[in-house]
């Protein structure tokens, strides 16, 4: 078990992103066919037949706009998955998606980049994360996708 918590795209933010995503887009809901896509609400891949969408999220300009700063050029927006409808939410606390490469990166309490680490496999995220909060400047983690370099999920200090 990890010391450190993935934490979900929130319950208010959900329904803000399913009215009109970061990107001002309406939500366009699909039935997942195929199954698999990794879904930022509930922190698991969904099941074919389920309702999901595909939204644009920034991640760090949310945090950043709750919490005084201003990420400048490292505001990004992506697309994400998330359930059309509400959903309970992450089913435990076990860290998600750490079935492949994985980057885990560092952004500072002003909102900016201050490095990241590749994590090979899913024994390497306690020692990433605990490599970055060892740095004092480290405010928050993003746990992207190397392939396409999606957002995950987001991890406080413990």
């Amino acid at each position: 078990m990890s010391t450190y918590t993935a934490r979900p795209v929130e319950p208010a933010v959900l329904k803000e992103l399913r009215t009109a995503d970061d990107a001002g887009r309406p939500l366009v809901p699909v039935t997942d066919a195929e199954g698999g896509a990794p879904l930022r609400c509930c922190l698991r891949r969904s099941t074919p037949g389920e309702h999901i969408a595909l939204v644009s999220y920034a991640p760090l300009r949310r945090w950043a706009a709750g919490h005084g700063a201003d990420p400048g050029a490292y505001d990004e927006q992506g697309p994400v998955f998330i359930h059309a409808e509400d959903c309970p939410g992450p089913d435990g606390d076990a860290l998600p998606f750490t079935n492949a490469h994985r980057v885990v990166r560092r952004y500072s309490a002003d909102g900016r980049i201050l490095g990241g680490r590749l994590v090979d496999d899913a024994d390497g995220f306690d020692a990433a994360f605990a490599e970055a909060f060892a740095e004092p400047g480290v405010a928050l983690v993003h746990v992207r996708a190397v392939e396409y370099g999606c957002f995950l999920y987001e991890v406080r200090r413990p």
